[in-house]
């Protein structure tokens, strides 16, 4: 077993993912493109506590650079059909970071993203509207795709989840859309009450603003 991977929380007998965050951000501070490459190909380990705990470690780069992980754009894909939920989810949580900065990859696999949205729950839903968003908020053509389909989402989602996917829909509302999206969530903010209500009112503020 390699230093590097001997660093991970599995390999170090701990439940919690602290190692792998550590080994994350060190990788990502040096940008250490060979031990991104080591970790991604143990991604596809045959161990499934490597497997995944190698997946937590690639999300985690990519959220504090995704272009670190850009090579490795396509696996991600891959592992959206995954049968560990826990690989699907870290593959989505690296994908919606991706779009921040290679919206046509994400645009070309727009029936991949659409397909997890609609049969995910929690936070892999979560993730999938995040990466619909960002890849949304790139460009008009994009926009004119996504946008309305994450209003019809909106406009049907449980009522309880509305506040945390309208805050995930925000980067993709610019001022030529901004209303849609506030008429949008009025049609059903009566539905909520106490915090939900008030975060949903703060989104529509901001909304207004743009």
């Amino acid at each position: 077993m390699s230093n590097l991977l001997s660093r991970l929380g599995y390999l170090q007998t701990r439940r919690d993912r602290t190692p792998n965050l550590d080994l994350a951000r060190d990788l990502a501070a040096r940008q250490d493109i060979n031990g991104i490459r080591e970790i991604a190909e143990n991604m596809w380990n045959d161990n499934k506590n490597i497997h995944s705990d190698c997946m937590n470690v690639m999300y985690e780069v990519a959220i504090v650079d995704p272009n670190l992980v850009l090579p490795y754009a396509a696996d991600f894909i891959k592992f959206l059909k995954s049968k560990y939920p826990d690989m699907v989810t870290g593959a989505i949580t690296a994908l919606a970071e991706i779009a921040k900065v290679k919206p046509e990859f994400l645009f070309k696999h727009l029936n991949d993203l659409k397909k997890i949205k609609e049969t995910s729950a929690s936070m892999t839903l979560n993730k999938s509207i995040s990466a619909l968003a960002q890849t949304s908020s790139a460009n008009a053509e994009y926009g004119n795709v996504i946008f309305p389909y994450l209003l019809e989402h909106l406009s049907t989602c449980y009522f309880k989840e509305m506040p945390e996917h309208a805050e995930r829909t925000l980067p993709a509302v610019n001022e030529d859309n901004k209303n849609e999206f506030i008429k949008t969530l009025e049609k059903r903010i009566e539905l909520l009450s106490g915090s939900d209500f008030t975060r949903l009112k703060k989104i529509i503020r901001i909304a207004e603003k743009l």
